[in-house]
């Protein structure tokens, strides 16, 4: 059965966005939210090691952006 994650939201999400982009490394991703995403954690850390400790700022935009299909071009810009 799937738990209600943040706004709703249902932790299968995350684990679709580790699947498709669990390699990106938080320093790609501060480039595209800013140096406050996943704070605390090493700019060469992957997705997929920091997922599950994000703050809802991060994990929000996170999913916003992989639900209406940005996300991946997001990436491909600042990769």
């Amino acid at each position: 059965m799937q738990q209600p994650g943040l706004h709703n939201r249902h932790r299968d999400k995350n684990g679709e966005i580790s699947r498709k982009h669990g390699n990106t490394l938080v320093r790609t991703l501060r480039r595209i939210y800013g140096a406050h995403f996943a704070a605390g954690e090493p700019e060469t850390a992957k997705l997929t090691d920091v997922l599950h400790m994000l703050d809802e700022p991060s994990l929000s935009a996170l999913v916003h952006d992989n639900e209406h299909g940005h996300l991946e071009q997001k990436i491909a810009q600042h990769g």
